[in-house]
């Protein structure tokens, strides 16, 4: 899987929002504590908020928070708010794409796949993140050493 800069600024910036509670936080203050290029924040933020994920206020008094309860609010769901499915193949839901012959079985490694992508998306909170308290499912994954490698490329 490979998160987009937009969808790692997004949930950096949620994450942000998540610990200010209902204080209105500017997209100034959320670049400079995640230094995010702030035009391109701009942008994410108005993704978040079309989306129902935030909401924001203009004036001096302005900045943006949370439109529900961090605990309300998955990983998965900003994901999808700015890229869209957590799974695509050819720009295909998995479930549409089709394969013949030796190659069938992959459209079910697909479907598996987003199924445990799922697994933990939905399950980690942005209040897991501001807290700094991962759900024990996730916890485990990360106590694993060969989880922290990367595969070697030769």
């Amino acid at each position: 899987m490979r998160l987009s800069a937009r969808v790692d600024y997004a949930l950096r910036a949620a994450a942000e929002l998540a610990v200010a509670g209902s204080r209105p936080v500017t997209a100034v203050q959320l670049a400079e504590a995640q230094q995010i290029p702030p035009k391109f924040l701009e942008n994410i933020l108005g993704q978040l908020r079309r989306s129902g994920l935030i909401r924001s206020q203009r004036g001096p008094e302005g900045g943006y928070w949370l439109a529900r309860q961090p605990e309300q609010i998955s990983l998965a769901d900003i994901i999808r708010a700015i890229d869209g499915p957590l799974l695509g193949v050819r720009g295909e839901r998995p479930e549409h794409v089709g394969y013949e012959g030796a190659a069938r079985p992959l459209q079910e490694v697909w479907i598996a796949l987003r199924a445990s992508e799922r697994s933990i998306l939905e399950q980690v909170r942005l209040s897991h993140i501001a807290s700094g308290e991962l759900p024990e499912a996730v916890r485990k994954l990360t106590e694993d050493p060969a989880a922290w490698e990367s595969p070697s490329l030769i």
